[in-house]
């Protein structure tokens, strides 16, 4: 069984939200029902996507392994601990790529969606992840000497840990947050406030958004606005998987010459 759908896992992620819709209701905050509807339809629709990710991308990894150039052992824990960051460094460009590149955008922005930053908007995820390709920022690691197996499992743990970053009970965390992603880095990333906007990419580490510039912190004249920025607010769950895509299909239909093509398919959102 997947550790996404143990038992135990699954039964700490429903004590926390409820913890958490207890704390938001007690704050004030209110919970929007609505939204948490839309949220697990969502989850629901992925669920045949993701059988069909996991079995597609399996095989294409596991072929690239076979002719990868070198083997790094998986029972190393050397392997491990440079694995670590550079799975953490994919996703940091897999991630930024997803904000500023349309074609990947349009799955991406579904997890955007949520009005309201809550634990379980951390599962409102694209159906499209394997059309949208963003899977190859990870082939490249795979070529480097490291297993496929650690590729998932440390990718796995990376989105697991990201649960816990998506909700306002947390506050600031101090001299934990030069190195790791916090709830406070993340609500910001989640911001659609034009001054917040492509900022705080990281996963588990932050470290990497310090490297390159896209680290930025909340400011008190400025209060995060959750949602999709220039999107109406939907509660219908197909259409939030899918209306980016009929967008680009819109812009690039109309496209005059293979300049405006590319901009409409692979442009800034």
């Amino acid at each position: 069984m997947s550790p996404e759908r143990s038992p135990v896992w699954l039964a700490m992620m429903l004590a926390l939200v409820l913890a958490e819709v207890a704390w938001r209701m007690r704050k004030g905050h209110g919970y929007d029902a609505r939204t948490a509807l839309t949220t697990l339809g969502i989850v629901a629709g992925n669920i045949p996507f993701a059988a069909l990710n996991a079995l597609l991308l399996g095989g294409l990894f596991t072929a690239a392994w076979t002719i990868a150039p070198i083997r790094l052992p998986l029972d190393d824990w050397r392997t491990w601990a440079a694995g670590f960051p550079a799975v953490e460094f994919a996703y940091y460009w897999f991630h930024r790529a997803s904000h500023r590149v349309r074609w990947l955008w349009a799955s991406h922005s579904v997890h955007h969606s949520a009005t309201q930053m809550t634990l379980l908007s951390s599962l409102r995820l694209g159906w499209t992840n394997l059309f949208s390709a963003g899977w190859i920022f990870y082939v490249p690691l795979v070529f480097a000497g490291f297993d496929p197996r650690l590729v998932f499992g440390l990718l796995a743990l990376n989105l697991r840990y990201q649960f816990f970053l998506h909700t306002e009970a947390v506050g600031r965390l101090g001299p934990v947050e030069w190195i790791f992603n916090t709830p406070a880095h993340h609500r910001l990333h989640h911001a659609s406030n034009p001054a917040y906007i492509d900022r705080n990419y990281g996963g588990v580490l932050i470290v990497f958004d310090r490297l390159f510039g896209t680290l930025a912190t909340e400011r008190p004249d400025e209060p995060i606005r959750y949602g999709l920025a220039h999107r109406e607010a939907t509660a219908n769950p197909i259409r939030l998987a899918l209306r980016e895509w009929s967008y680009i299909a819109r812009d690039a239909a109309v496209a005059r010459g293979p300049r405006q093509l590319a901009r409409a398919l692979f442009g800034a959102p």
